[in-house]
This record gives C-alpha cells, structure tokens and sequence, in this order.
C-alpha cells in the first residue's frame, strides 16, 4: 500500500527530510520507536525521558536522534528550555488547557460519530478536552446502525448519548432517522457535508475549494481525482489532510458548533 506525505507527495518524489526536534514537554505523547511502548512525558532529565502508558506504567528510554514517533511521524526528543512567564496554554479546540491534567474516569455518556474519519478529526481538535471531560467518543460504522445502537446504549438523565452525523439536511434518509431516535436524553445534530474531509477549509490544504463530485460517484474517490491526488489509497490522503489540521481554526464553523454542543450535552449535570 502507497504512502503520502503531508503535502500529498508520494515519498519517493522528494527527499526526504531530517526528523525535527521537539521538546519533551509534559504529557506530550509519543512511541519509542524500537519497543512500540506509547505513553506520555512525565519527566525529561539529562539523557534520558520517562513515559507514563495508559496503565500507569512507566518506562525510561534515552534520548535518541529520530527515537520516537509523534502522530506516527520520527522526532527526536529534546530536553525542554527552562520555563518562563507566558500566556495560558490552549488545547487545540481554543479552550485553557489544564496543566498536568489527568483524564477523568470515561462518563456513562457518550459521543457517537459516523465514521472512523469523523473520530480522528474530533480527536485532533478536541481530545484534550473530552479526556479532561471523561467524554469517550465512538463510530457508527454507518448512520443506519443509528436506532439499534440507541436501543442498545438505553439512554437516560445520567448518561445522554450525542450524535453527530454527516449530510444532515431536510428531507434526507439521515434526517428521517435522527427524527426515530429523537428523546431528551438523545441529541442529534449533523453539518451539511458529504463527507467530513469537507469541514477541512480549502486553504488549508492549498485548494480553492472542493471539488463538485457527480452523484453516483463515490464522493472520496472523485474528489481526489479531480484534485489530481492518488484516488487508489483514500485513506492515505486522509492521514495527509489530518495532518494539516491544528486546532479549530483549520475547520469550518459548521461542524465547529456541532461538536461543542454535543460536548455540552453529554457533560450537562
């Protein structure tokens, strides 16, 4: 299977650049690339860093060049300046980030989102936040699993389920069946896209706009045709836009207020 750069250049097209110095903050996430051990920074002496898992594990590894990978991409972990007086933190949704903020026990709550592209966009942009929240979001594999996942979940004061789904529009299949789950314990709200890529702004990707895809025509594949991406590996172009996105700023306001209202809801009491 190929793979792209950011810029949606195959590899071997380029040459290929040296992997860039990050600090090891605290709790910035990485994987040691020699053991697959992921975790977060909890202390970075002369040397060395030590890694917290998601079990409360922790492991020291030196400071190799081109030793971790961070959002799947080689780095080489520097030891962090000394701090100095700045300005309140913010997570990449715009909210003040938590310093040293653990994640809260998950909520019987839930966020569910379409599919697997709609759960990493919201995890790039508000996963600080739904950690700090106790938010756990999930996908539908598909909005017609919508009613049966809703009876199986049994909503209710304490554990409200939120929705998001793509393309909702009047008179649509989506709207008809967020109209059959609909109940005070049950929110669900949709952004006019096709697909989730199109919440990505255009500039952001170096595009005017995105492209007008005939019906019929899968909606993934015929836009990168059009935009004279590789159409035989979509997923690959997705991880290349993903990428592109660092905070709320890269997205659209029409999924922007989505998202914040289902984190409401769900948080709500």
């Amino acid at each position: 299977m190929r793979s792209y750069d950011a810029d949606l250049t195959p590899p071997w097209k380029k040459k290929r650049a040296p992997a860039p110095e990050v600090p090891a903050d605290p709790d910035l996430v990485v994987e040691e690339v020699s053991t697959g051990f992921c975790g977060a920074v909890v202390r970075c002496e002369a040397g060395t860093v030590t890694l917290e898992d998601r079990f409360g594990k922790h492991r020291v590894f030196p400071l190799e060049p081109r030793g971790f990978l961070l959002e799947g991409r080689p780095v080489t972990l520097v030891r962090p300046a000394a701090p100095g007086p700045s300005r309140p933190a913010r997570t990449a949704s715009g909210s003040i980030a938590v310093p040293g903020a653990r994640a809260r026990v998950a909520r019987a709550g839930r966020i569910y989102v379409e599919g697997r592209h709609d759960a990493e966009l919201v995890e790039r942009v508000w996963g600080d936040d739904l950690r700090v929240e106790g938010v756990v979001v999930e996908y539908l594999e598909g909005v017609d699993h919508l009613p049966e996942i809703v009876a199986e979940f049994g909503p209710g004061p304490d554990a409200r389920l939120g929705v998001l789904v793509d393309h909702l529009v009047a008179g649509s299949k989506e709207s008809r069946i967020a109209a059959r789950v609909a109940s005070p314990d049950v929110l669900v709200v949709g952004h006019p896209y096709i697909d989730v890529w199109q919440a990505v702004k255009p500039s952001v990707l170096g595009i005017p706009a995105w492209p007008d895809v005939p019906r019929g025509q899968d909606w993934k594949t015929g836009t990168c045709r059009a935009l004279g991406w590789p159409s035989d590996n979509t997923g690959a172009v997705w991880q290349a836009i993903l990428r592109r996105v660092e905070s709320y700023k890269d997205l659209e306001p029409a999924l922007l207020g989505r998202v914040e209202e289902l984190i409401d809801f769900v948080t709500a009491g």
